[in-house]
């Protein structure tokens, strides 16, 4: 029990270094996240996915789903291989993507606001 345990943390580990680096994404897409980050457009949230952060341009919200597409597969994947739920899968990714975010970005509150961390 103890091995799957390690097995599925070092998963989420892996799924979210990926996702948070936007490196299933072209290398303009991962700058592009890194840049809406820094601006203050995009944020990470409990649910263990990105957020737009009020007053964000149009553009924002493609690049958003994009990486939560592949989120929620990656997840997916992570749920199914160690038998838990993709909701158990997602709230663990969202802590340490919360934790993960460098001080000056924005956050998700459990009550819904943005914070900068």
């Amino acid at each position: 029990m103890k091995a799957k345990s390690v097995l599925f943390f070092l998963l989420i580990a892996l799924a979210l270094g990926f996702s948070l680096t936007g490196l299933h994404l072209a290398e303009a897409s991962a700058a592009d996240l890194r840049s809406a980050k820094a601006a203050g457009y995009v944020g990470e949230q409990p649910n263990g996915y990105l957020g737009i952060v009020p007053g964000a341009p149009g553009d924002v919200p493609g690049l958003v789903a994009d990486i939560n597409q592949q989120r929620r597969a990656a997840y997916q994947n992570i749920a199914q291989s160690n038998g838990t739920s993709l909701g158990t899968v997602e709230q663990l990714a969202g802590r340490k993507a919360i934790e993960k975010t460098p001080a000056g970005q924005f956050v998700q509150s459990p009550s819904g606001q943005w914070v900068r961390k």
